[in-house]
C-alpha cells in the first residue's frame, strides 16, 4: 500500500488519468443499466421476433440492407428517418422493436428517439449485424 501511495504521489498525471478512466467506466455502466433502452443478444432478438411479434428495424443504408439483412427486418435508413420520422412504424408501437445497425453503436440514438416518441419496448441489438452474422444466424437478400 505504501508503494502505491508513493507511486501515486510521484506520478500525479498518470494517477489522475487512471482515476478518470475508472470513474468514466462506472458512470457508463450505471447509465446503461438505468437506460429504458436495453441491449439484447442475437438470441434474444430471435426470441422476441418469434414469440412476441418483435420487429427488427434495420437502420443501415439501403445498399447494406439489400446485401444482407435479418429475415423480416424492416429497413428505415437515417435518410428516411430524417425525412419522415417514425410514421411507418406507428402500427408496431406496442410491439417490441429491436434497432439494428452495423456494429451496435449508432442504433442507440435511434432507439432513444423511438422511446421518446412513445414506443414502449425498444431495444438495440448488441454488436449489430456483425454480432448477428458472427453468431452464424441466417440472413436474407432482396
Amino acid at each position: 500500500m505504501e508503494q502505491f501511495i508513493t507511486f501515486a504521489s510521484n506520478n500525479g498525471m498518470l494517477s489522475a488519468v487512471w482515476v478518470a478512466l475508472v470513474v468514466m467506466i462506472i458512470v457508463t455502466t450505471i447509465k446503461i443499466s438505468m437506460s429504458p433502452v436495453k441491449q439484447i443478444s442475437p438470441q434474444d432478438l430471435t426470441f422476441l421476433m418469434n414469440r412476441e411479434q418483435g420487429v427488427a428495424l434495420d437502420i443501415r443504408s439501403e445498399k447494406d440492407f439489400n446485401s444482407n439483412h435479418i429475415l423480416d427486418a424492416l429497413s428505415l435508413s437515417n435518410e428516411k428517418i430524417n425525412k419522415n420520422g417514425f410514421t411507418s412504424l406507428e402500427k408496431h408501437k406496442e410491439n417490441p422493436i429491436i434497432v439494428v445497425c452495423s456494429a451496435g453503436l449508432s442504433a442507440v440514438k435511434i432507439a432513444n428517439d423511438l422511446h421518446k416518441k412513445g414506443f414502449a419496448r425498444v431495444s438495440v441489438l448488441k454488436g449489430g449485424m456483425n454480432a448477428w452474422t458472427g453468431a452464424g444466424l441466417p440472413v436474407t437478400k432482396k
